[in-house]
């Protein structure tokens, strides 16, 4: 569902994928590559796909460079397969957030920024306020804060993991179901592939 001609276009001329492009030039030892040499280095190198993905999903540029099919076009028989294979597009876009390493991930980050505010709070209670006397209480919620962000954390972490899977799953599922269309010709996936982002122009 990822189109990669629209991967190496992009990894060339945009320069959000500059570092991408950077590795790409290192591994073909080379500075001017076409397209075709960016595909072929691709090819190889399954990390340059990854890494491309990870920047789109951080900034919040889908992978799925499909469209949903135009159900009316579709003959009756297969029209409720086409109509799931939208539904399940739908679904994997909303769940392609889940494919993000949670260590890299923006909730990973937000849970440290709120433990450092807490720890400077504490800092700040402590010895500006002269609330020495009530230390061993504040250090005692600093120490809960801890451990309910660890909670969350893991709680998260597992969020991440499972829909993570759920999206591998409907992946190969939908795969599946926009091939046999095809081959029943009621789709052409040449016609469902969006060659360039929206975000990008």
């Amino acid at each position: 569902m990822i189109y990669l001609q629209r991967v190496a276009n992009e990894i060339k001329n945009i320069g959000l994928y500059d570092l991408i492009l950077q590795d790409v030039q290192k591994i073909a030892g080379k500075r001017k590559l076409n397209e075709d040499e960016i595909l072929e280095t691709i090819e190889q190198n399954p990390k340059i796909l990854r890494d491309y993905k990870q920047i789109n999903v951080e900034y919040n540029i889908g992978n799925i460079h499909l469209k949903d099919i135009m159900i009316e076009h579709i003959p009756q028989e297969s029209k409720e397969e086409a109509k799931k294979v939208n539904t399940n597009l739908a679904t994997l876009r909303e769940l392609e957030k889940y494919t993000l390493d949670f260590e890299q991930s923006s909730t990973l980050v937000i849970i440290f920024s709120i433990e450092f505010f807490v720890l400077f709070s504490v800092q700040y209670f402590i010895v500006l306020l002269d609330l020495k006397a009530w230390q061993g209480w504040i250090y005692t919620l600093f120490a809960l804060s801890i451990a309910v962000a660890w909670w969350y954390g893991k709680k998260e972490q597992k969020k991440y993991h499972d829909n993570s899977l759920i999206f591998e799953n409907l992946y190969k599922e939908t795969t599946i179901m926009i091939d046999t269309l095809e081959a029943k010709e009621c789709v052409k996936k040449s016609d469902l592939i969006i060659g360039e982002c929206e975000e990008h122009v």
